[in-house]
């Protein structure tokens, strides 16, 4: 498949604009993409055993991550805001580095893609674990976030080669 060598959020004069997808059809489109939060054996621990002060961590996490996808066209200034059909937040842990993992499905039925919501929320799933541990671990790294995924539209499928 042949990608375009410009921007698409720049007109010819070099100006910022939101790219128009008035004319392109509606086609179910789905995005996938992670990250991952580490963190200090005990913070993991802590969250897994549901002992942390503020409650439930990953229960907000995964509300947060719900509402970062919703409001990703209010946060990235060219994103379109877009009716979404299915928002998925599923959490897993690693023990060897400890970490919390996020990976976050997003699904619509549209004239262009959710690749900025499933993006954004994993960004905000993960800065929610940091905000609700962080009183008990300010060396937590968010880190590794990216598109896994994601199929519907012109461009095409994509998905990530990892080794």
């Amino acid at each position: 498949m042949k990608r375009s060598k410009r921007l698409s959020h720049f007109d010819k004069s070099g100006q910022a604009h939101m790219v128009d997808v008035g004319g392109k059809p509606e086609t179910h489109r789905v995005a996938r993409a992670c990250g991952a939060i580490r963190m200090e054996r005990s913070t993991l621990k802590l969250i897994l055993s549901g002992g942390a002060k503020k409650g439930d961590v990953l229960g907000v996490a995964r509300v947060a991550a719900i509402q970062g996808a919703k409001r990703a066209g209010d946060l990235i200034p060219l994103c379109h805001p877009l009716r979404l059909t299915r928002v998925a937040a599923e959490f897993s842990a690693e023990k060897r580095p400890p970490a919390i993992r996020l990976v976050v499905t997003v699904e619509t039925v549209g004239q262009t893609g959710v690749e900025m919501e499933a993006l954004a929320a994993v960004s905000t799933g993960l800065l929610t674990i940091y905000d609700m541990c962080k009183a008990v671990d300010r060396a937590m790294v968010i880190e590794d976030i990216k598109l896994l995924e994601k199929s519907g539209g012109r461009s095409g499928h994509f998905r990530r080669e990892e080794p």
